[in-house]
């Protein structure tokens, strides 16, 4: 597995792990006003997704989505499973191609300007960390149990499926 794969479905299972948490939350919890971020946790989600698939279209050449609707837990977790496998997919071709340094077109800057391609896979996951802290605190203030840290390594291990590293 390459580094991007890593930064990818690291990326988007910490995302999918802080939606399943979040599931049994009332719409009152989901929706709870706090002054961090895009101030309550569906917005937090709803940004985190929309920027991915965002991003994954202007990566692609492909028009930004428009049928984008829903932003239930479980059509977020949708959106995400579906725009995951197209960065992993983006990711993987990438790397086959090395075409790191290859640039798309970002048309919805004004003017647009080109970037490259690994910089812009880099963003997304570095985005999601930042917003990912956010759900994080907003959980916390809602009194969400059993938070997981998120972290590379942790994911790495239960990706490896072991309960604990191996000891030297």
């Amino acid at each position: 597995m390459t580094i991007l794969e890593r930064l990818l479905q690291h990326d988007a299972w910490t995302t999918r792990s802080l939606l399943a948490l979040s599931a049994d939350l009332p719409d009152s919890a989901l929706d709870c006003e706090f002054d961090i971020g895009h101030r309550s946790l569906r917005r937090t989600f709803t940004h985190i997704i929309a920027n991915m698939e965002c991003w994954c279209d202007l990566m692609t050449g492909q028009p930004q989505r428009s049928n984008v609707s829903g932003n239930s837990i479980a059509t977020l977790i949708e959106r995400l499973d579906i725009v995951a496998a197209q960065l992993s997919s983006l990711g993987k071709n990438v790397d086959a191609e090395n075409c790191q340094d290859d640039f798309f077109t970002d048309y919805l800057d004004d003017p647009p300007h080109k970037k490259p391609l690994g910089a812009g896979l880099v963003h997304i996951t570095t985005h999601g960390m930042h917003h990912r802290a956010q759900c994080l605190y907003i959980m916390r203030l809602l009194g969400v149990k059993n938070l997981i840290e998120g972290d590379a390594i942790s994911w790495e291990r239960i990706h490896r499926g072991l309960k604990e590293w191996p000891r030297s």
